[in-house]
């Protein structure tokens, strides 16, 4: 799918992962000008995850930006508080003016608080302290299970080879976080 040379209104953060990689299909099916941001932050997976993304903007066509930033302390693969509200907040800072949504892959059916309703709505009224309510947060999935983006990346021709999806950043994935634990879950249904 070729994307159309505009300027981009929706920006996806492009983890890499199979999530993203979905939202990025769903708004190119809605013919929408994109562009892509991978946000470095420190994580374990940083390496393969970035190769994903850029190998996944490729395919697409889109342009991606990546975005750097170092903490204090190293990363661990599961659970990173705050790691939504960061990538949200790394993307109001680096989005080309030009946007007006930013898509993040969240979905239903976990346990993480920055993956719900009240957090995507929390993040919606930080954002209108920035923007004055005119860039908006999207989560197109947030109301679905992962099993719900597996079958619609098959359904919709998503490159889920380009993917990758595990918390410990290694080549072969760890087989043992919860990322690695969906994938197997998600490939045992097919």
């Amino acid at each position: 799918m070729t994307q159309p040379r505009s300027q981009p209104e929706v920006l996806v953060l492009l983890s890499g992962g199979v999530d993203s990689a979905a939202c990025l299909q769903f708004y190119l099916e809605m013919e929408r000008p994109i562009c892509g941001l991978f946000v470095d932050y420190g994580q374990p997976s940083a390496g393969p995850e970035l190769s994903s993304a850029r190998a996944i903007a490729q395919h697409y066509s889109i342009q991606l930006a990546n975005a750097q930033w170092r903490g204090p302390y190293v990363k661990e693969a599961g659970l990173i508080p705050a790691r939504n509200a960061f990538l949200i907040l790394a993307a109001l800072m680096e989005r080309p003016s030009t946007v007006s949504a930013m898509v993040v892959g969240v979905h239903g059916g976990t346990d993480y608080p920055d993956c719900s309703r009240a957090f995507v709505a929390a993040m919606q009224r930080v954002m209108d302290l920035y923007e004055n309510g005119t860039v908006q947060i999207i989560a197109p999935f947030l109301d679905w299970q992962k099993i719900d983006v597996y079958e619609y990346c098959n359904a919709h021709g998503v490159p889920l080879n380009l993917t990758y999806s595990c918390e410990a950043g290694g080549p072969p994935p760890c087989g043992n976080c919860l990322s690695c634990k969906d994938r197997e879950l998600l490939y045992a249904g097919t």
